[in-house]
């Protein structure tokens, strides 16, 4: 089977692109909203509810700022960086995204993103400067750093984050096509015609 074949059936039409990332999105937005509202009603704040011991505990805090409570005075900053994603994502579904790879790696991370950002704009202290509920915390993941605590947006974003970076590796575009299609397709195109017997 050739290379065009195999983009072939596995470009999406638009409608379908885009809503395998909004029903994605939505079902990540809703689990991580779900989650934090049962740490809200059931977690004592900033105390450790082991789980598995030391290897999976909760711990109710509050973060105002980006990972391992960096820029605790902006931010208003991290909430419009939020909004500039989601709204990259949703022109990306809307113009470029035709494959299922992206459709499914974009939409986890919309969710994510929207996760977090419903947290700065709805939650105290105030719009644009929420505290984004964390709760999870997993001290072996680190390896001897200070230990973050994180949600399951968090999980989201840089699980695929890395899975974008991992696509972008491996030269997969929006379209579906790959980079090594062109490359393969390239010498035949600058070919002399006359030098063929």
């Amino acid at each position: 089977m050739s290379s065009r074949t195999s983009a072939r059936r596995t470009t999406l039409h638009a409608a379908a692109a885009g809503t395998t990332i909004a029903i994605l999105a939505v079902l990540v937005l809703a689990a991580d909203q779900f989650t934090k509202y049962l740490a809200l009603e059931n977690l004592p704040e900033k105390q450790a509810v082991p789980v598995l011991g030391d290897a999976l505990q909760l711990f109710l805090t509050f973060n105002p700022g980006a990972a391992f409570s960096l820029g605790e005075g902006v931010t208003w900053v991290f909430t419009l960086v939020l909004m500039a994603a989601a709204l990259v994502i949703v022109f990306l579904a809307v113009s470029r995204v035709r494959t299922r790879s992206w459709s499914i790696v974009l939409g986890l991370l919309l969710g994510g993103i929207l996760g977090n950002l419903t947290d700065r704009l709805l939650r105290p202290p105030g719009f644009l400067t929420g505290h984004v509920v964390d709760f999870i915390h997993t001290p072996w993941l680190w390896l001897g750093f200070p230990s973050a605590i994180y949600n399951v947006a968090d999980m989201f974003i840089v699980t695929m984050m890395i899975s974008v970076a991992l696509l972008v590796l491996l030269g997969i575009r929006f379209d579906g096509s790959r980079e090594k299609d062109d490359t393969e397709q390239a010498p035949a195109a600058t070919a002399d015609p006359d030098s063929a017997p």
